[in-house]
């Protein structure tokens, strides 16, 4: 009742342009859901129409009409991701030059759109370096507005992180540099964080790839590949579309979901292969379905797990989150990858969620391969020396044009001027992150890798399923998470939500270590 009565009030605000949930069930949806059979592609004409007709209102409360998911090829082999050139010759080093540049990409023999880039590319070019190397990128601003570049996951000094104080003006250029820790081999990526521009900066395109290897990585004779997960919202004439209202209540989604830049692209896989996989996504939940394979968890954000994990269900990785993987054909054919409907409680006049289609597998089946047991070593924190406690909520705003809700952390709205939080480096600190909302919201923090601890709904506390390091966590409705964490370099950093429309929108604190 807390949450109708929430959406009501703010339906009667906005003038009956959004609704609750419940009455968004009704109508135009009931008309999406009868045409849509969510197990196969009969579902396309549906969403072309859903689609072409409307996805929400600009921010000019102007109905926006897309572009119909058939527009795009579909069906070419999944493109590998083109590296970031080392340009020195030192040992040890890794010196680049990364331009961020409006670039035109064709998308079709008659469609070109605009897309801000990272060396012309979508998406940015894959920077690959070893642990302890020591890592110089100069970054060349050629956009017409402010940003950075933050090395998301990697655990580096705070003036070196992309912080949104540390901007890097229209026509400007930063260099950036800092040393990988050894022991921190894992999945990583980079994309801008200025203030009060990420969401339209990283819609537009500008995301990439970053992998730390060890010398001594226990799965380097696997086969790898790389699945980084990002959607495209065109209008009908094939230009990236404005954030409508619902985008900034419930997160972007566009109509297309991509894999390396390629729409529903076809994956060979005919041994026992090692993915990484990134979402890179400004809101979309990935709910990953493999089928016909035996599908191992063997890292999270941080870097390997302990052990192997098998995974039984389809794996869930929100916005920002990455995943290593390796899959085990056990049988040959052709399979759809899929994301399986996942219902996170957006607000609005929004369509049922379902299964999509995100790509065509094509597996060979092979002999299993026998993992090793041991994968890494995690550390044993010891016990937490210090406490805190965030809670997340919504509220209305009318003055806030980007869907007239705020999104806030212990009742305020981010400030760059305020410090929120202090921690004394290296002290074991306990987190305990309470989502006092009505939809679900993700949890991210720069320059540690947390562990956690439990998880707590409905009264009922859990344990997780594997010991993980991770930067960035799912947490539900009314949800509790309770982590432990140690930062081990001074200065100044981010936590936030990493749905990039509701860390825009207040969903974002600082915290200061000394």
């Amino acid at each position: 009742m807390k949450r109708r009565n929430f959406l009501i009030n703010i339906t009667a605000a906005i003038g009956g342009l959004v609704a609750t949930k419940a009455i968004a069930k009704m109508g135009d949806n009931n008309m999406h859901e009868t045409m849509c059979d969510t197990n196969s592609d009969k579902c396309q004409k549906g969403d072309d129409m859903h689609q072409h007709m409307n996805m929400g209102m600009n921010n000019n409360q102007m109905p926006q009409k897309l572009l119909p998911t058939s527009a795009l090829p579909q069906g070419m082999s999944l493109p590998t991701l083109a590296n970031l050139k080392n340009e020195s010759n030192q040992k040890g080093v890794f010196e680049a030059t990364l331009h961020l540049k409006p670039t035109k990409v064709a998308l079709t023999p008659d469609l070109t759109t605009e897309f801000w880039t990272y060396n012309g590319m979508i998406p940015g070019p894959k920077i690959e370096v070893f642990e302890e190397d020591h890592v110089k990128i100069t970054v060349k601003n050629e956009l017409n507005q402010p940003t950075t570049v933050h090395w998301h996951g990697l655990l580096i000094p705070s003036d070196q992180d992309g912080n949104p104080q540390n901007e890097i003006p229209a026509g400007g250029s930063l260099t950036y540099e800092f040393t990988i820790p050894k022991g921190t081999a894992g999945t990583y990526w980079y994309h801008p964080h200025g203030h009060n521009t990420v969401a339209e900066q990283v819609y537009r395109g500008l995301a990439g790839t970053f992998i730390v290897r060890s010398k001594h990585d226990p799965l380097a004779s696997i086969p790898e590949q790389h699945w980084f997960f990002s959607d495209l919202k065109l209008t009908d004439k094939g230009q990236i579309a404005d954030n409508s209202m619902l985008d900034w209540m419930n997160g972007r989604e566009g109509q297309f979901v991509l894999i390396n830049g390629s729409y529903r692209p076809k994956i060979k896989i005919d041994s026992a292969t090692r993915i990484r996989v990134w979402n890179s996504c400004s809101g979309r939940y990935l709910n990953l379905s493999i089928p016909n394979c035996d599908v191992y968890l063997v890292g999270t954000d941080g870097g390997l797990l302990a052990k192997p994990y098998l995974l039984t269900e389809p794996l869930l990785l929100t916005p920002a989150e990455r995943a290593e993987l390796v899959i085990m054909p056990k049988q040959t054919g052709t399979v759809y990858l899929q994301s399986i409907g996942y219902d996170r409680n957006k607000m609005g006049n929004v369509p049922p969620e379902q299964d999509i289609i995100l790509g065509e597998l094509t597996l060979t089946k092979s002999d299993p391969i026998t993992l090793p047991n041991t994968l890494n070593h995690l550390p044993n924190m010891g016990p937490a020396v210090a406490h805190k406690l965030l809670e997340y909520t919504e509220v209305m705003d009318m003055k806030e044009p980007r869907g007239g809700v705020l999104f806030l952390i212990n009742g305020k709205r981010h400030d760059m001027s305020r410090i929120d939080l202090k921690s004394k480096i290296h002290d074991i600190e306990e987190w305990t992150i309470f989502n006092n909302s009505h939809m679900d919201h993700n949890f991210h923090i720069h320059g540690a890798q947390f562990i956690v601890q439990s998880h707590q709904l409905n009264d009922k506390k859990t344990q997780p399923e594997y010991i993980a390091l991770k930067d960035t966590i799912n947490l539900r409705p009314h949800e509790k998470l309770t982590i432990k964490i140690q930062q081990n370099l001074p200065g100044l950093r981010m936590y936030h939500c990493h749905i990039i429309e509701h860390e825009t929108t207040g969903m974002m604190g600082q915290l200061m270590v000394e």
